[in-house]
């Protein structure tokens, strides 16, 4: 089989091969996967670059969040499930927990405890992105932070894919959100998919807006993936008591300097105003979360897309011999689409 192995830590394009593997077999509980697409999102770049919360040992086959395929063999004791169903695999490494198979590879074995079945009019394309960002963002807005109806929601990186998922969760559940973008021409397009109030950072002062919408009564809960001074500006707007939970950092996504992966927060406001920040790592769900917690979320995810509730836009399909090119769209400031891989014929069985 086909594998795209980096043979060692560091930029992407320079450490990335295409190689030639045996094709795995499954042990006591595992499933043989014919993968069909699988997503490049940029964590799985950082995990190559070396600068990701764990580091695979090398040479390692990329692809470390999730994927589509059907079930080619079974191990022993792999119950409930058959083969030739199609099913998403969420190959996120739980922390604390095994090493997991990558995902940028024709065949891979999987724990049959993180496969869930899909129908198959949902497209290859939606549901290669199924398991990683979706999930975030119901478990950001439920189970984190437990956003009620009426209240809001702050969230910053508005316009990135998490940040589209919790608006169209939150207005499904009758959340109000105030979204954070960084350029003015994002603020229709946020509007057009519910977002209640948008702030841009870039002309409007982001506590001074965030005061004006919510009033006396102020926001107390948010969600941040940008850190940097944005996230501090975040913790000082909320209300007292207020909470804001990181999940990602995007403005130090090009650092290297320790002193730069920082949030600056104000000591005064978190301490007399009892703020709390804390964050959220899905690798580290899965570390805590029981399996069958792990597959009940990953159900209720599905129900959402297929319903349409939860739209997954389509990503741009490339061939693994593509890589440098997919990579590069990967990490393409506002390239609109997720590139991902496919196997077989090359197309997208849901798309045609």
């Amino acid at each position: 089989m086909r594998a795209l192995v980096a043979v060692k830590a560091g930029e992407p394009t320079d450490v990335l091969r295409l190689e030639s593997r045996p094709v795995p077999t499954p042990k006591v509980g595992q499933a043989l996967i014919r993968v069909k697409a699988t997503p490049i999102h940029a964590s799985d770049l950082h995990v190559l670059r070396g600068r990701y919360g764990f580091s695979p040992e090398f040479p390692a086959v990329g692809g470390h969040m999730e994927c589509v395929g059907r079930i080619a063999a079974l191990g022993p004791d792999a119950e409930g499930l058959k083969v030739g169903e199609r099913v998403v695999v969420a190959a996120v490494p739980a922390v604390p927990g095994p090493p997991v198979a990558g995902t940028w590879q024709e065949y891979l074995v999987a724990d049959t405890r993180r496969l869930l079945t899909v129908p198959d009019r949902l497209s290859d394309s939606s549901a290669c992105q199924l398991a990683v960002n979706p999930l975030t963002a119901l478990l950001l807005v439920t189970s984190e932070l437990d956003v009620q109806p009426g209240e809001w929601l702050l969230q910053t990186a508005a316009g990135s894919t998490v940040g589209r998922l919790v608006i169209q969760l939150s207005r499904h559940l009758g959340i109000r959100t105030i979204n954070v973008v960084r350029r003015r021409d994002a603020v229709e397009e946020i509007k057009s998919l519910g977002g209640d109030e948008v702030i841009c950072t870039e002309d409007e002062d982001l506590l001074r807006r965030v005061a004006e919408i919510a009033g006396p009564v102020g926001v107390r809960k948010a969600v941040d993936c940008v850190a940097g001074p944005v996230g501090a500006q975040v913790s000082q707007a909320l209300a007292p008591g207020g909470e804001v939970v990181v999940y990602g950092a995007l403005s130090t996504h090009r650092q290297t300097d320790p002193a730069a992966l920082t949030i600056p927060l104000q000591a005064r406001s978190v301490i007399y105003e009892t703020k709390a920040v804390r964050g959220f790592w899905l690798n580290r769900w899965f570390g805590a979360a029981s399996p069958e917690d792990a597959l009940r979320a990953l159900s209720q995810v599905r129900g959402l897309v297929a319903d349409e509730v939860l739209s997954i836009p389509r990503g741009q399909p490339f061939p693994l011999e593509r890589f440098a090119e997919a990579v590069s769209l990967a990490e393409a400031p506002a390239h609109g689409t997720k590139p991902h891989f496919v196997f077989e014929d090359g197309g997208d069985e849901g798309d045609r």
